[in-house]
């Protein structure tokens, strides 16, 4: 069925730097301007990739909610109605727990045909309650969007209806993290390291679910294999300071530089000699992604959507989460074996580029949004 431009409203909670808002402003920058009339929707107007949202030209409008549970969040959500209704928007898509329960009933209200709730992860950050609550407003969903095959079966799993769960699984453009297109910062000089020393970086948030302490305990045992090896841990979080405390008390707080949040992460990524994910749950880990497109061979652990990106023994190596020992084996095995990580980097940017690019995420995004209208005019 042919359409004017649809007129679209993607909706995510703030612009801040992570997994979800780099897909997010991805996607918006790269949709079809000819075919989709795209608004832009969020609570707060902040973050890092705030210019790069502003850059687009689209509408952008700010819902102020700081907490759902309030009779304030509920005429917000009304007034985000009348706002769907007065732009005649025709697909709502929302991003993350507190965007779908903020977003999906007001569009119910406000008969927006086709309305998508995004969950990127299997609700390792949720409460119990919070869970059943999402569950719940999913139902008024016309489609639930996972980026992956695990979160797809959790959901599932959790009561959520099986027949509405769609999966476009993360996109990256493999031409952006290459290294011959312009120079970059020596990060190894930065850290003041000699040139030849191995790094193995972790970049993720720093909470529990991370693991990142388990990457710590691998380091100490990695280190009197490989005295040279330093571990650069990039982000943020409530872990840190036990982080820090953990490196130090084993030792080893030379080898280990914190780096804290870094908006220059594409650059730093291909000066690794590994990089690794620890974690004890994942949706479609980003890093993933973004290190196996710049060449550089990944340690992950066998969890959520890390086995439908990490080809073992191929592009990486998988390891039982909670194994310190079998991180360290891993790490140490791609240390020793300096090219069997250049045929995994090589290779991982291999698979990147035919089953993760950019440009089918896009096709694929713009293809559900018209195939769901399509359905719902026909319905």
């Amino acid at each position: 069925m042919a359409f004017d431009r649809i007129r679209l409203l993607k909706f995510l909670n703030l612009f801040a730097i992570g997994g979800t808002e780099r897909q997010f402003v991805n996607i918006v920058k790269r949709l079809d301007p000819e075919r989709f009339d795209l608004h832009i929707g969020c609570f707060r107007k902040q973050g890092d990739f705030l210019k790069d949202v502003e850059a687009c030209g689209r509408p952008l409008t700010a819902f102020n909610v700081r907490r759902l549970a309030s009779y304030k969040t509920l005429r917000t959500q009304f007034q985000f109605a009348r706002y769907l209704r007065k732009h005649r928007i025709q697909v709502l898509h929302t991003y993350g727990w507190y965007a779908n329960v903020f977003g999906i009933p007001a569009a119910r209200l406000a008969g927006v045909p086709v309305t998508i709730a995004s969950v990127r992860d299997t609700g390792a950050y949720l409460t119990r309650p919070q869970i059943m609550l999402q569950r719940e407003v999913c139902r008024f969903a016309t489609c639930l969007l996972a980026n992956s095959d695990a979160v797809r079966d959790w959901l599932a799993s959790s009561g959520c209806p099986s027949e509405k769960i769609r999966v476009i699984r993360n996109g990256i453009t493999v031409s952006t993290q290459t290294t011959e297109a312009q120079p970059r910062m020596d990060f190894r000089q930065e850290l003041g390291l000699p040139p030849q020393s191995p790094l193995i970086g972790a970049i993720c948030r720093l909470s529990p679910v991370k693991a990142v302490n388990d990457l710590i305990q691998a380091a100490a045992m990695a280190l009197k294999e490989h005295p040279s090896a330093r571990f650069v841990i990039i982000g943020d979080g409530e872990e840190r300071a036990a982080l820090t405390a953990q490196a130090q008390g084993l030792g080893i707080g030379h080898s280990v530089y914190f780096t804290g949040l870094r908006t220059d992460v594409s650059q730093i990524i291909p000066q690794l000699t590994v990089s690794v994910l620890p974690s004890l749950s994942e949706g479609l880990s980003n890093t993933l992604l973004e290190s196996m497109a710049a060449g550089v061979p990944v340690v992950a652990t066998r969890v959520g959507g890390n086995v439908e990106i990490v080809a073992d023994e191929v592009t990486g190596l998988l390891v039982q989460p909670r194994h310190p020992e079998d991180l360290k084996a891993a790490i140490c095995r791609l240390l020793s074996n300096p090219q069997q990580g250049l045929s995994m980097g090589a290779a991982g940017k291999e698979r990147i580029r035919h089953h993760f690019s950019m440009e089918s995420a896009v096709r694929e995004t713009e293809s559900l949004y018209r195939d769901l209208l399509s359905c719902s005019i026909a319905a």
